[in-house]
């Protein structure tokens, strides 16, 4: 198989096997925890992307500054509303690509396919993965593994 094609093929299962685990996600609602700080009750960013919005979001909130995340829920609300499921699937589908990254920084770092995919797997179905994914608050993590994989490729 040439390495193209493995790449795709690796890819593709990865993305089966997270969308088969996380998937579910998408019938699940908001929860109380910090659901409402973030998303059902915050007056900013339930209006949506603003610039109203933008400003506050490099603002210091909730103890943390992580202006992406706040743009992520804004684009979210802006797209979906207040539809759990879609919150949750965006996070799902941010988590995939992440894990599809991870495979083919491995594979070209390593040229090993089949150890790149089986670690790339663990990645995706790792229980420490779980409230990263399932909860819509904890955008930040999936956001943030992301971004760092692209960094790691962008470096090879």
């Amino acid at each position: 198989m040439g390495r193209r094609r493995e790449v795709l093929v690796g890819s593709a299962i990865l993305t089966a096997l997270v969308l088969g685990v996380f998937g579910q996600t998408a019938r699940h609602p908001f929860i109380t925890y910090d659901d409402p700080f973030y998303l059902t009750q915050n007056p900013v960013v339930l209006k949506g992307r603003t610039g109203e919005g933008l400003r506050w979001a490099f603002g210091m909130h909730i103890g943390n500054w992580h202006p992406l995340t706040w743009f992520s829920h804004m684009a979210d609300i802006q797209v979906f509303g207040l539809n759990a499921g879609h919150h949750h699937l965006v996070s799902v589908l941010l988590h995939a690509g992440s894990t599809v990254l991870l495979f083919v920084l491995l594979r070209s770092l390593t040229g090993a396919f089949w150890m790149s995919l089986l670690a790339a797997a663990v990645f995706g179905i790792h229980p420490l993965r779980v409230e990263s994914v399932a909860w819509a608050s904890e955008r930040k993590d999936v956001l943030s593994t992301l971004f760092w994989f692209l960094t790691l490729w962008a470096y090879t």
